[in-house]
């Protein structure tokens, strides 16, 4: 066989790479199933709630594998970090956000998109229903990560859901006007996120790197814009990191410095808005302090520039997994702490308690899964899309999180995953518009030139070939010219076609990767419909295992 490896030829490392890697992903799962089994409350369910807790396992490296790709993927694809602190710092952080900041309580259905009230007190179809929900919204995570898709977990959880709930009651049971404002963010999300980034971007080209002076101009702005960054942060923080455990944290504060703060329920805006301010004006004196002394060791060029948004950048990615981490664990657990309280209470409830133990397997398995999976993502969000350095990851940043507060405040339903994603379109179409004089656009002329001259030269060997063959009686010698002449022509087509090939290429690749863009979005599109058929089958199949 023409391609098969020699005999004694080793297997390429990445075989056995693979093998580790799925290796201990099943045994942090068989962990996750004998804990369970062993240490939690027998039930008469109980091995049916380790199951779950395998799913929820498989579900939260899931997570991680696809989702946390967003957080830190523009800081490694600009070069602030490299893929191995990225994948650190992410797992320290995320973890860090789900166990400090995932809460004490959980919505069972998430986002209540089906009338929990159809079960009744039929527990036993609750359950399955939130099994298959849970092992479909895992499955799709998966197949997506394979595919270098980025999609957002919470859809996916929502299409589990939704498709287990019809299969369970039929139709009626789904809230329809939920699932349409979901869909709407499929598009109020990236546009919303782009338009931010884009304008970020613009702003700091404008006062800056466009800029005679871009050392004077840094000294001027970058403090501007690294407060901004910490507002918009600790805002984010605030309103989304740290709302489940409001209550607890202002009881603290009264305990420790003996003030009589209100005790509120979860932070205004008003309230985050101001921890955010105090936190910027501090910042903005920091850094404006230590920018003097640097800016002596710098060059007056747009690298230097880059090199001082580095540290707000790693920062930004960390604040982002932290606030991931608090949220995004409930898409894991959320199922898994409903199952949990059913089996435990008998009961069906809209809220759920989450034990230490569930808590500790979604945070594990987010750490785990990104660890294990995550660099796949990682590489298309940071590089798949369009080429990202600093500057523009800082903009991909502070769309993420100012994003996120515009549509809290006026109700918008938004993703993550999609405002991440928006950002990088919105920065790669702001450079197409901008970058008049790029060293692809050089490229691409150089291929053009070569291209032309190749097929001059190509009807040069046509003319002579025709030349030789209109020949009246030719001899030996014309013969042997007209094969070489069909040589070379066939060796100028070869050419070319490959010229041709690294010419659209780059074209394509010029400023956004529209290949990776198409895939993407036919993933966003699907994914609900996806994971809900998914879901839907396999709850016919637990059905009919169960009765």
């Amino acid at each position: 066989m023409k391609n098969s490896p020699a005999a004694g030829t080793p297997l390429p490392q990445t075989t056995g790479f693979d093998f580790a890697r799925m290796s201990v992903a099943l045994l942090f799962l068989a962990l996750v199933l004998v804990f369970t089994y062993l240490f939690t409350n027998p039930s008469a369910n109980h091995l049916f709630l380790a199951v779950a807790a395998v799913f929820g396992g498989y579900m939260a490296m899931n997570i991680g594998a696809n989702d946390v790709a967003n957080n830190v993927g523009p800081a490694v694809g600009s070069k602030a970090m490299t893929m191995g602190w990225a994948i650190v710092i992410a797992m320290v952080f995320e973890a860090s956000g789900a166990f400090i900041a995932g809460g004490d309580v959980v919505s069972t259905i998430k986002k209540g998109i089906i009338d929990i009230e159809a079960f009744g007190d039929d527990t036993e179809h609750f359950l399955w229903a939130m099994m298959a929900a849970l092992l479909a919204a895992a499955l799709w995570l998966n197949l997506a990560t394979m595919a270098r898709a980025p999609v957002s977990t919470t859809h996916s959880i929502v299409g589990g859901v939704m498709g287990a709930g019809i299969a369970a009651a039929g139709f009626n049971i789904v809230n329809w006007n939920t699932m349409a404002k979901i869909a709407s963010s499929w598009v109020i999300s990236p546009v919303i996120g782009g338009v931010i980034a884009a304008l970020f971007l613009f702003a700091i080209k404008k006062t800056i790197v466009f800029k005679d002076d871009k050392m004077a101009a840094s000294y001027r702005w970058v403090p501007v814009y690294v407060a901004l960054m910490a507002w918009a942060f600790v805002t984010y923080l605030v309103l989304k990191g740290l709302k489940k455990i409001w209550p607890q944290m202002l009881n603290l504060v009264n305990d420790v410095f003996f003030f009589s703060v209100e005790v509120t329920k979860k932070p205004s805006f008003l309230t985050a808005a101001l921890l955010g301010g105090l936190v910027a004006i501090l910042v903005y004196s920091i850094v404006k302090k230590r920018l003097r002394s640097k800016l002596k060791r710098l060059d007056n060029t747009r690298k230097s520039v880059n090199v001082l948004f580095t540290i707000p950048l790693i920062f930004a990615a960390s604040l982002l997994s932290f606030a991931h981490g608090a949220n995004d664990v409930a898409n894991a657990i959320g199922p898994l702490a409903a199952i949990n309280d059913a089996v435990m209470t008998g009961g069906i409830s809209a809220k759920a308690e989450i034990p230490f133990w569930v808590m500790a397997v979604g945070a594990f398995g987010l750490a785990l899964g990104l660890a294990l999976y995550g660099p796949r993502l990682i590489k298309t969000v940071g590089s798949g899309i369009t080429d990202l350095d600093p500057i523009r990851a800082f903009s991909v940043a502070m769309a993420a999180a100012i994003t996120v507060i515009i549509a809290s405040q006026l109700g918008l339903p938004v993703s993550s995953t999609h405002i991440a994603i928006g950002g990088i379109f919105g920065v790669g179409l702001l450079r197409q518009r901008l970058d008049k004089n790029s060293t692809l656009k050089a490229e691409i002329a150089r291929e053009k030139a070569l291209v032309r001259g190749e097929k001059e030269r190509l009807r040069a060997l046509y003319d002579k070939l025709s030349a030789v063959e209109v020949k009246q009686n030719r001899t030996a010698a014309d013969s042997e010219e007209m094969l070489r002449i069909y040589k070379l022509i066939d060796e100028e087509r070869v050419v070319i076609k490959a010229a041709k090939k690294e010419l659209k290429k780059d074209q394509k690749s010029l400023y956004i990767k529209q290949g990776m863009i198409q895939k993407i979005i036919t993933a966003w599109l699907i994914t609900v419909p996806s994971a809900a058929v998914l879901s839907a089958c396999i709850y016919y199949i637990i059905e009919s295992m169960m009765t």
